[in-house]
């Protein structure tokens, strides 16, 4: 164990640096739990705020079948589980209590299923996409950022950095609204409307997965296209911020090789968007309902917009809380790794 004269051994420096990290972790998991909290109780409220109620809809028409009321009453509240004519803030105490047990409830447009089983079959649709999506996105974006910033004299910088801002501006549905029509109506290249051709059975074989890919193609095209101007045009004012940093001027006048020089430029030019990359994946969730409805992809958001036309309070609820939850795990991993991977973050050091 070494020792500094300034701040003392090392080792205590090492278990200052690890516990600090682990406050910020628990001081961050507490404020998840209270925002997860936060925005389901809106949910819950503001769901029972819109107009119609299904639940109680279904009641009258049992009871217009000849069956009494208390019998209506009890056949409702046994298939969705709860009674609608209990007080709302009964409902809400029952609600909460199902949410701290994984309970997300029983669905109403979907026969009496449990929501968790149809919030789990829609996932890893949505987590393909926008995983898939973030990264290619990611990638391109930051190699074109890269070579906007270092050749933004020539006809290459200028031309990335044009179709970074044009891009950039483009909203999200509206290229996938273009991308339906170019390349599945106007000329039906790629297929939508499936996860996978009805003639294939699911299965873990590259038969089905190349076909779950490929009807993947579109929707994963409109993630990227959309986002390629923001991590193009955040990358290129990285590098250029890094460009006239005092290392990179040091290492051209001692004459360090390019490909090391553009190795140091860009790991210091990547470190501020590693940060956005985390947060853009639990973002990308909210974007998802808009490209899943175009698409008609059967993935989160596209559940989420059949149970807004149906009034499914319990897949509402779920699907919301489901983008919430990861947003919010987005920052604290962001928050995480990117205290590995900035030392300065790990040790206080400013």
């Amino acid at each position: 164990m070494g020792y500094n004269a300034r701040r003392g051994p090392t080792g205590s420096l090492e278990v200052a640096a690890v516990r600090g990290f682990l406050f910020r972790v628990a001081r961050r998991l507490v404020a998840a739990l209270v925002m997860i909290w936060a925005v389901a109780t809106f949910t819950f409220f503001l769901i029972r705020l819109m107009p119609g109620d299904p639940v109680l809809a279904k009641m009258v028409e049992l009871e217009q079948t000849g069956m009494p009321e208390e019998q209506a009453k009890a056949q409702v509240s046994s298939m969705y589980g709860f009674i609608p004519h209990d007080p709302l803030p009964v409902q809400y105490v029952h609600y909460l209590w199902q949410l701290c047990h994984f309970d997300l409830g029983v669905s109403i447009a979907y026969s009496g299923q449990p929501v968790t089983t149809i919030i789990w079959s829609a996932l890893p649709y949505t987590l393909g996409l926008v995983l898939t999506g973030i990264i290619v996105t990611f990638i391109f974006g930051v190699i074109g950022g890269v070579f906007a910033a270092i050749k933004r004299d020539s006809w290459i910088g200028g031309s990335l950095s044009i179709v970074g801002s044009i891009l950039h501006g483009v909203p999200q549905f509206m290229v996938a609204v273009l991308l339906v029509y170019f390349l599945a109506a106007l000329h039906p290249i790629f297929p939508i409307g499936a996860p996978y051709d009805i003639t294939i059975s699911p299965g873990l074989n590259l038969h089905f997965l190349s076909n779950v890919a490929w009807h993947a193609v579109l929707p994963i095209a409109a993630f990227v296209i959309s986002g390629f101007g923001f991590w193009a045009l955040a990358m290129k004012g990285s590098v250029v911020t890094t460009l006239g940093d005092d290392f990179i001027l040091a290492s051209e006048l001692r004459g360090i090789k390019p490909s090391i020089r553009f190795r140091y430029i860009a790991r210091n030019a990547f470190l501020p968007l590693f940060t956005y990359l985390a947060i853009a994946i639990g973002y990308s969730f909210g974007g998802a309902i808009f490209i899943e409805k175009i698409f008609d992809y059967p993935g989160l958001g596209n559940l989420l917009n059949n149970s807004l036309a149906s009034y499914d309070y319990p897949v509402m609820q779920a699907a919301f809380l489901m983008i919430t939850v990861a947003v919010i795990i987005s920052n604290i991993v962001a928050e995480v790794l990117y205290t590995f991977i900035d030392p300065r973050i790990r040790t206080g050091i400013s």
